[in-house]
C-alpha cells in the first residue's frame, strides 16, 4: 500500500498524483490521508469550538475528497481509500505509514503540512518514516526518462541502488549512478589541502562505483545504466543531475561523503534543493 498526505495545497495534490501513478505501476492500493488536530475527534465540544471542529472536519473531508479526484485521474483502475487522521502530521503520518510500503508528500504546502520541505514535517517523516518515503514538487518540464541514485560505496547504500534499479525496471527509463567525491582533503593542521594529482584517486573510486552497480546490472539487462565520478561535494553533484530526473533516490544514511544523510548535510540539502521528485530510502544506521 502507498499513502499519501494531502494538505489542501497544490503541492499535495501533485504528491497523490505521483502517488496514484506509482500504485498504480506496482499494483497496490493507495490511500489519501489528511491531519486535523487530535480534539477535533475527541467530541465533546460545545459553542464556538463545536462549531469551528465541523468546520475543520469538513474542511479536512473537502481535502482528502480532492485527493481521491485527482487519483482517480491520474490511475483510474487504482484502489483509492481515504482518512483523517488524528494529531501532529508528522507521527500521524509515521504512525499510518507502519504497513505502507512507501509513503509520499509534497515539497511544501499549507494547513497541516504547512513549511514542508524548509520546516519539520518533511524532515520529520523522512528521518523517521518506517518505509520509505518519497517528496514530490511540481514540474516545470517533462522529466527525461532516469532515475538517479546517489552511491557512496558502502553496504547501507547497496538498499538503495537497489531501489532506484527497480523504479527504473518498473517505469521503463534508465538509471544514472553518481558517485562524488571531495575537492579538498583535510591536511595535518586542520585545514584543507588542494588535491593536485588525482588521476589515482578518480580510477579507484571509478572502479568502486562500477562494483556497486555490477550486480544490479546483471539482474536488470532491461535497465540502461549511466555511471558518473564527478570530483564535487555531493549535494552539488546531485543537485545538477536531479535537474530533469524522473526520481532522484538517496538514503536515510550513509558513509563516507553521505554519513549523516537526512539527519546530515547532503539528504537535507536535497530535500530543499532536488530539482525533482526525491525518495528517501530507510537504510540501518551506519556505525
Amino acid at each position: 500500500m502507498i499513502i499519501a498526505g494531502v494538505d489542501g495545497s497544490e503541492a499535495g495534490l501533485e504528491a497523490v498524483g505521483w502517488a496514484a501513478m506509482e500504485a498504480a505501476v506496482r499494483g497496490v492500493p493507495l490511500k489519501v490521508v489528511h491531519a486535523l488536530p487530535e480534539w477535533i475527534f475527541k467530541g465533546g465540544a460545545r459553542g464556538d469550538a463545536a462549531l469551528v471542529g465541523k468546520w475543520m472536519r469538513d474542511s479536512g473531508t473537502q481535502v482528502v475528497t480532492a485527493g481521491v479526484e485527482r487519483a482517480n485521474k491520474e490511475a483510474p483502475g487504482v484502489s483509492v481509500d481515504c482518512a483523517l487522521l488524528a494529531g501532529d502530521p508528522r507521527p500521524a503520518l509515521i504512525q499510518a505509514a507502519e504497513d505502507a510500503d512507501l509513503l509520499v508528500v509534497g515539497n511544501h504546502g499549507i494547513g497541516g503540512f504547512r513549511g514542508l520541505l524548509l520546516g519539520s514535517v518533511a524532515y520529520g517523516v523522512a528521518g523517521h518514516a518506517p518505509c520509505d518515503v518519497v517528496v514530490v514538487r511540481e514540474r516545470s518540464s517533462p522529466p527525461r526518462g532516469e532515475v538517479v541514485v546517489g552511491v557512496d560505496g558502502s553496504l547501507e547504500g547497496a538498499k538503495v541502488l537497489e531501489f532506484a534499479f527497480a523504479e527504473a525496471a518498473l517505469h521503463g527509463v534508465g538509471v544514472r549512478a553518481v558517485h562524488a567525491w571531495p575537492l579538498q582533503l583535510w591536511g595535518g593542521g586542520g585545514g584543507f589541502v588542494p588535491v593536485l594529482d588525482t588521476s589515482e584517486d578518480e580510477q579507484i573510486e571509478i572502479r568502486m562505483l562500477a562494483e556497486a552497480v555490477a550486480g544490479l546490472r546483471e539482474r536488470h539487462p532491461e535497465v540502461k545504466v549511466s555511471e558518473e565520478v564527478v570530483q564535487a561535494h555531493p549535494a552539488e553533484a546531485l543537485r545538477r543531475a536531479s535537474d530533469g530526473a524522473d526520481l532522484l533516490v538517496v538514503g536515510s544514511r550513509g558513509t563516507g561523503a553521505f554519513k549523516g544523510l537526512i539527519l546530515g548535510s547532503v539528504s537535507q540539502a536535497m530535500l530543499h534543493h532536488a530539482r525533482c521528485p526525491l525518495a528517501v530510502v530507510r537504510t540501518p544506521k551506519a556505525e
